[in-house]
């Protein structure tokens, strides 16, 4: 289901909370970015070394934020915490469920503070390594000159040029479309959270609506063995002790029936329950095609981009045959000079006799 399963993000750890931005123009008022709790996920790029915190609402991701190791998770209650991202120049907040779950998000969210300042000071010193190299490297040797100052040799780059534009513009689309591919990942993290929640509560509720429809039996039962009851005691006529016991029996079938009522009532949540969990199916199927549809494109995003650095391979090939052949050329009018000077050399002589 996922052939390149290494090369994209993946969820280090979830949380469900009330997701909040700031006013942009007041800075103080929170404005809710989302009707209810939604799942925020930490997200580990193994390729580029970059954490995220992404949270999907709807069909929009209200959070995507790149973890920096200047962040700061601030906890401003017991179940409430803030976070300022100046990408994106806002601030989010999180209101939890329980402060436990909030006291685990700070935690996590240390975590992956600290591993990403790693990952910059491993980044940097990299590329001061790679600097130094290039550095200490020996410069090659200039083009020389055959008949003067003026008559230099060109190289011909513009295939280069325009390989290498059409490989970071293809590289550009693949990243584009990993970032679909990541947000649609987190919606579809979502999905199989509410989906393993749903049916352990359709599971629970099938189990519950057997053992309801067995008492729901028996006090059909009783209520119509009290109902001949009642009829016979009014066919009788009687009174005193009669009366006394016509209406505890009245009043306990009314309690039945109320208690019959309000089994119904159950048994209707949960048929809405059950609809509710056939629309989540749907939607993680709806989630599984587009997936696989961005799969594919990825695919196809690779493909090109290893065709191209073919091209690119063989268009370099090419260009050093071209630079030994000229390097022969020049090489061979070196000694064409060197002869034509020898020759001119004996001539002097020869006209000096």
């Amino acid at each position: 289901m996922f052939p390149h399963h290494r090369e994209r993000e993946q969820p280090i750890f979830s949380a469900r909370a009330h997701v909040f931005q700031i006013d942009p123009n007041t800075k103080r008022n929170w404005i809710p970015a989302s009707k209810h709790a939604v799942t925020v996920s930490f997200f580990y790029d193994a390729n580029r070394n970059v954490y995220r915190i992404i949270s999907v609402g709807g069909t929009k991701a209200i959070i995507n934020c790149t973890v920096t190791p200047s962040m700061t998770f601030t906890k401003t209650s017991q179940k409430f915490g803030q976070w300022a991202d100046s990408r994106a120049n806002t601030v989010y907040g999180l209101g939890f469920a329980t402060e436990q779950q909030l006291h685990q998000f700070a935690e996590k969210f240390k975590e992956v503070k600290d591993a990403a300042r790693l990952a910059r000071e491993k980044s940097q010193d990299k590329e001061l390594a790679n600097t130094a190299l290039t550095i200490a490297a020996p410069q090659s040797p200039p083009v020389m000159c055959v008949n003067g100052p003026e008559d230099k040799l060109f190289r011909s780059q513009s295939a280069d040029i325009t390989l290498s534009s059409e490989k970071e513009r293809i590289k550009k689309m693949l990243s584009e479309g990993s970032i679909c591919e990541m947000n649609l990942e987190a919606e579809l993290f979502t999905l199989q959270d509410s989906n393993s929640k749903l049916v352990a509560a359709l599971h629970e509720a099938n189990a519950n609506v057997e053992q309801w429809k067995k008492q729901l039996l028996a006090y059909q039962e009783e209520t119509e063995r009290l109902r001949e009851q009642v009829v016979e005691l009014e066919a009788h006529g009687g009174h005193g002790p009669s009366d006394l016991l016509k209406d505890e029996l009245t009043q306990s079938l009314e309690e039945l029936e109320a208690l019959l009522k309000a089994k119904d009532e159950e048994i209707h949540i949960l048929q809405s329950k059950k609809a509710e969990y056939h629309e989540m199916e749907h939607d993680r199927d709806e989630a599984m095609h587009r997936l696989r549809e961005m799969e594919m494109r990825n695919s196809d995003l690779e493909r090109r981009i290893q065709n191209t650095e073919q091209n690119l391979s063989n268009s370099l090939e090419e260009r050093d045959r071209m630079d030994s052949e000229i390097q022969r050329a020049i090489e061979i009018l070196d000694i064409k000079i060197f002869d034509l000077n020898d020759l001119r050399q004996s001539l002097v002589k020869l006209i000096d006799k």
